[in-house]
């Protein structure tokens, strides 16, 4: 699929005004596919989200991670207790929709959602999680996150966490137009999603201090 935009401009402004410098210009924007998105990262140790055929680096940094894998770790122990499914991290590569990859810092899968209740083979299935989890590093974009948040719900994700590390909070999105904005003092719950799961985000944001 060939990206039709007049300059590069119209481009990064199609992905949400990123930086001109997440768009990777071989293969040549319009034209990438989930191969050269696994061959990327198995070659290069690199990760990109394929959109509309275009190549956009996934940048997370240091603080992020450690905010992302504490979550992830409160999550797998919760759901493993409770048999509900599968987290993964931030380099889990899922097709959201065919040729579409995106890659949520933190997600959850529930065992309805896996064929046959078994984690796919591919090393990019066709998959949408129940939860996605956003930790927002500088280089994304307001306009980024709201493209993303608008693929994720209309994919069928249930339930998106966009966290803030600078601000110390937190939005839940239960869909595009109901949100609920968290500060430190409150905590992210799992709700119909992942029912009675609870974490508070003090237990997070403590990690950086």
């Amino acid at each position: 699929m060939t990206v039709l935009t007049d300059s590069i401009g119209d481009l990064l402004h199609s992905l949400g005004d990123i930086p001109a410098g997440r768009v990777r210009m071989r293969p040549y924007p319009g034209t990438a596919t989930v191969d050269d998105v696994v061959a990327i990262e198995r070659n290069e140790n690199r990760l990109f989200e394929l959109i509309d055929g275009v190549l956009v680096e996934k940048v997370m940094g240091f603080r992020e991670s450690i905010v992302a894998i504490a979550l992830a770790r409160y999550l797998e122990a919760f759901v493993t207790e409770k048999k509900l499914g599968v987290v993964a991290g931030a380099d889990g590569m899922v097709q959201i929709f065919t040729g579409m990859v995106r890659m949520p810092d933190v997600a959850f899968v529930s065992l309805s959602r896996l064929p046959g209740g078994k984690v796919p083979l591919e090393p990019v299935p066709h998959l949408v999680p129940d939860l996605a989890v956003e930790v927002i590093s500088a280089s994304n974009t307001a306009g980024e996150m709201d493209r993303k948040r608008e693929e994720y719900f209309r994919a069928g994700v249930r339930l998106v966490w966009e966290i803030n590390l600078e601000k110390r909070s937190a939005i839940v999105y239960t869909s595009l137009e109901n949100k609920t904005h968290l500060d430190a003092t409150q905590s992210l719950v799992g709700g119909e999603v992942i029912p009675n799961f609870s974490v508070g985000l003090s237990s997070l944001f403590a990690r950086l201090d």
